[in-house]
């Protein structure tokens, strides 16, 4: 009896952990996304009056490997802890049709800011600076971008790799190399 109560209480716990929330427009919420009118310069402007890194989340309605980072890495209690404490997130839609404004000033449906961008895929993550130049896109500012969706650990340390500012051109730990000795550490840990 005391096995089955258990696996309906990590049953429950798994579901309340996992259940991504649809917003109106058919793409998923996590309670750290804000909704913002997508002026990207006046979310930049936010982001930095909080102390917090402007990261742009492109998904599209239906798409699996949106749900799939919604429903299993970022409800992940460290992760969403670190994203809502040190990032500024502004979900845009792949095929929307409601406006953004880009830091160039060029204001146009979502759909077509993602072409000029050439995202052709979702979940993309773009990670901005702190300063972008007044005639830079979104893209051509970003410092990180990450198509696809990933495992908690490869999440986790792109988000950390951006916001400890790794990218530098005076760090010699490209992504790869950080996240490779970042997984090093885990197994480490883990063997202990």
């Amino acid at each position: 009896m005391k096995r089955i109560f258990g696996m309906i209480v990590v049953w429950l716990l798994a579901g309340a952990l996992s259940a991504a929330e649809l917003g109106d427009d058919g793409l998923h919420k996590a309670p750290w996304m804000r909704d913002t009118f997508k002026d990207l310069r006046e979310d930049l402007e936010e982001a930095t009056a909080e102390g917090k890194r402007l990261v742009l989340f492109i998904e599209q309605r239906g798409c699996v490997y949106c749900k799939k980072m919604h429903d299993d890495v970022f409800p992940q209690p460290d992760l969403a802890t670190y994203i809502e404490e040190n990032f500024f997130v502004v979900q845009l839609d792949l095929h929307g049709s409601a406006t953004a404004v880009d830091f160039d000033g060029e204001e146009t449906e979502q759909r077509s800011l993602m072409r000029k961008w050439g995202i052709l895929f979702t979940p993309t993550l773009v990670f901005l600076p702190e300063d972008v130049p007044e005639d830079a896109t979104a893209i051509e500012a970003a410092v990180a971008v990450m198509p696809g969706a990933f495992s908690k650990g490869t999440t986790l340390d792109l988000f950390t790799w951006v916001n400890e500012k790794r990218y530098a051109p005076d760090n010699e730990e490209d992504f790869q190399r950080y996240h490779a000795r970042r997984i090093q550490e885990r197994n480490n840990v883990s063997q202990d």
